[in-house]
């Protein structure tokens, strides 16, 4: 496929007339442009910035968003599933509108009262309004069609749905911009290639704008890969089409490929590097977000109880420790006074993972054959010994039997059992090393352990399924026969014991790239681990494109509803399809065209070669000059009567490209999945929209395409009108009640606002 700005070829026998009336013409495109940029400008803001604060109080995942960048403003560590950038840059226009970071943000429903929570709202609102201009820009570059243009951005606009999306503390509105700005910049460098702009400081511009909000898209949330993609093939095709230029030598493409490496790879990747390095930086205080990283990991983190820790660095009998799972993300042995319920094994006091740190996770280390060692007695714990781990608040012994686990069935029960300390032979377990020797001494946070049971030989291990709402949610214990598994190996974090000596463990605190590291390990797996709450509402891909079900973001008596505009969504859908079709239909036709092109050049090789005739009977005049040039070449005009159709063609193919990679890749994905994971791949669909619509209206007469894009628009706007109360919000009665003003709006039983 070709790059999607390309030189348009001219009539040589046209130059003198073109040259005479270009100008003219390049001065009343550029007037027009201005003109419907200014509206495009002016419309967005007026429709975006409109009751941008209100409600007052927090709307759906204000309460996380807001939340985090209070976090950055007070500097406490927290953990969250997506890159840092976005709540970042939250927390940062909250600090510089004058928000202390000392509100709550507790949950939806509550009101800000004092709480100067606007300047974020206006943030926010301000990255989604710049959306509609460039996508504007992008689509006039792409095709150089301003009704194109002006049709792609009024479908941005008039979109209730992104407008809902745009007003809000969210990350959304954040990621669409640096997205946007990404196709943008990537526009922007094949028009500067194809007009020969290559090397100048514009094109270097545009490079480093384009790897930046490369970079910045996939720092705010990992989706902006699929943008990355985009732009990467892209680039790969211009680079094919620069290779294929035999005009230009081939040290030309080594540049190009240097030039661009250097500011769409690794530029990008020294930002989004730098990005995570000012995250930990500012992050430096213990937050309830720690226990989902490593003990070494919580060392750097002021007010841990590992920050600047002395501990004894050997783990003895008697000892009062806490024990981490090793893996990734893992959490907290962990028990309390709740029994399995029936039906998930033995009713036993019930044994978890828990990544918040409170003293439900203090276990004390005994001999497996005593309650206690004589006063005074230190006995270090060593590779291979038999011990008890009994439970500090609730004096139970971690316990394990033939039970299957509640979850895993192929594993066994792990319980706490017994009664003040004293239990069973199921409450025997030995310790090793792994990779250990006999004699090894145990130490804090360094070793890694694995709790092998005495009986029943299987490994301690956190399986890491999610108990149901009678385990609190918590990550399942259980007890694996096969003892190799990875998920079994575990550490010592904290270490109380009155007759050992006290070292400190900054030395063993990870450096900068270690942690950079552990973070993205958990927040992949975090993201991965994504379930629905109970009572959630979620959303499947099928339904999305065609606005099946929406979500409330305030649900009180000032209710706001995310919907798309059925008008912009369902016709959306219509120019997909159809540019499908046309393109195939396009694509066969140039086959054909290519195979009719190599026979009449078969033709014309065949009668070169075959020998003049000597005499020529007067019965048999020579071929006419007309049915001799039926069997010359087809000109270019020929091949491409519609040379700015095809830059359409090429130009939506690009974005229909756009839409596949932000939308197909949700149907792989085990995660829970919302209504708002679409609003990428709309935005590449609405600009596809504009492109199809004008390349179909193309060939009519001039009147008659302005009516029919004057009356599209007309019913664009005019469905906005409608549905603005989705966005802006709506009160009183709920539209399936005949007396509710919304109520003949409810096009679909699904649709609950």
């Amino acid at each position: 496929m070709a790059a999607s700005v390309v030189k348009s070829p001219r009539c040589v026998r046209k130059t003198k007339e073109l040259a005479k009336s270009e100008p003219t013409q390049v001065n009343d495109d550029n007037w027009r442009w201005w003109v419907l940029l200014g509206a495009v400008f002016l419309i967005t803001f007026g429709t975006r910035f409109y009751k941008v604060t209100e409600p007052d109080h927090i709307c759906w995942d204000e309460t996380h968003f807001g939340k985090m960048g209070s976090w950055y403003i007070n500097r406490t560590f927290f953990f969250d599933v997506h890159p840092p950038l976005g709540k970042m840059l939250i927390g940062l226009s909250g600090y510089l509108t004058g928000y202390n970071g000392t509100f709550p943000f507790e949950k939806p429903g509550d009101k800000y009262n004092e709480t100067r929570y606007q300047g974020m709202r206006y943030f926010c609102t301000t990255l989604g309004a710049l959306i509609m201009p460039m996508g504007f820009d992008t689509v006039y570059d792409l095709t150089r069609s301003h009704e194109a243009a002006l049709l792609s951005a009024a479908y941005l606009i008039f979109d209730v749905g992104l407008l809902t999306l745009n007003q809000y503390i969210l990350l959304d509105p954040i990621l669409l911009f640096f997205m946007m700005g990404s196709v943008w910049g990537m526009v922007k460098i094949s028009k500067t290639t194809a007009a020969g702009g290559s090397y100048t400081t514009r094109w270097w511009l545009w490079l480093l704008l384009t790897g930046t909000m490369l970079s910045c898209t996939i720092s705010v949330k990992f989706v902006g890969l699929f943008v990355v993609l985009l732009v990467g093939l892209h680039t790969a095709s211009e680079l094919w089409l620069i290779l294929g230029d035999l005009g230009k030598p081939i040290v030309e493409t080594i540049k190009q490929i240097a030039c661009r490496a250097l500011t769409l790879i690794v530029w990008p990747i020294i930002l989004y590097t730098l990005f995570f390095y000012i995250h930990l930086k500012v992050l430096n205080r213990s937050g309830n977000g720690d226990g989902f990283y490593s003990s070494a990991f919580q060392s750097r983190l002021i007010g841990n109880s590992l920050y600047n820790a002395s501990m004894p660095r050997d783990v003895a009998y008697g000892a009062l420790v806490t024990i981490k799972n090793h893996k990734t993300g893992g959490g907290y042995l962990h028990s309390h006074s709740h029994l399995y319920p029936k039906d998930t094994g033995a009713r036993q006091q019930q044994i978890t993972t828990y990544t918040h740190k409170d003293d439900n996770n203090i276990w004390i280390i005994k001999p497996y054959n005593k309650q206690q060692l004589p006063e005074g007695e230190l006995q270090l714990l060593r590779h291979g010994d038999l011990l008890r781990l009994e439970h500090l608040v609730t004096k139970r012994n971690l316990h394990s039997h033939s039970e299957p686990a509640p979850m895993t069935k192929k594993h066994l029960q792990v319980t706490g059992y017994g009664e003040l300390g004293v239990g069973d032979a199921n409450d025997v377990w030995r310790v090793q090393i792994v990779g250990g020797r006999v004699n090894d001494t145990i130490h804090t946070v360094t070793s890694r352990l694995m709790f092998v049971h005495y009986l029943q030989n299987c490994a301690l291990t956190s399986s890491g399924k999610q108990l149901p709402k009678w385990g609190f949610e918590q990550q399942e214990v259980s007890c694996n026969l096969n003892i190799r598994d990875r998920n079994a190996q575990w550490n010592v974090e904290d270490n109380q014991h009155k007759l050992l000596p006290s070292v400190n463990f900054s030395i063993y605190a990870p450096g900068f790239f270690a942690r950079f590291l552990e973070s993205h390990a958990v927040m992949l797996q975090g993201n991965a681990g994504l379930k629905p709450k109970e009572g959630e509402i979620t959303s499947q891909p099928w339904q999305w494109p065609i606005n099946y079900r929406g979500q409330f973001f305030s649900g009180s008596s000032y209710r706001i509803y995310l919907l798309g505009n059925p008008i912009i969504w369902w016709s959306n859908l219509l120019f997909l399809l159809l540019f499908v079709s046309i393109f195939l239909w396009n694509a066969i036709v140039q086959q054909r065209r290519a195979g009719q092109l190599a026979a009449i050049s078969a033709i014309a090789r065949s009668e070169q070669l075959s020998p003049a005739p000597t005499e020529i009977c007067s019965c048999c005049p020579e071929a006419s000059t007309t049915e001799k040039a039926s069997y010359s070449t087809p000109s270019a005009s020929q091949l491409h009567p519609h040379t700015q159709q095809g830059m359409s063609l090429q130009a939506a193919a690009w974005l229909f490209i756009g839409w596949l990679l932000h939308y197909l890749p949700f149907w792989a994905m085990g995660r829970v999945l919302y209504f708002h994971h679409y609003f990428p791949a709309l935005i590449f669909n609405s600009m596809l929209t504009g492109i199809m619509f004008n390349y179909i209206i193309r060939s009519l007469p001039k009147w008659l395409q302005h009516v029919l894009l004057g009356a599209l628009l007309s019913v664009v706007a005019y469905s906005f009108v409608l549905f603005s109360p989705l966005a802006y919000g709506m009160s009183g009665p709920l539209a399936n009640e005949p007396n509710s003003t919304m109520h003949k709006l409810k096009w679909m039983s699904t649709w609950e606002f």
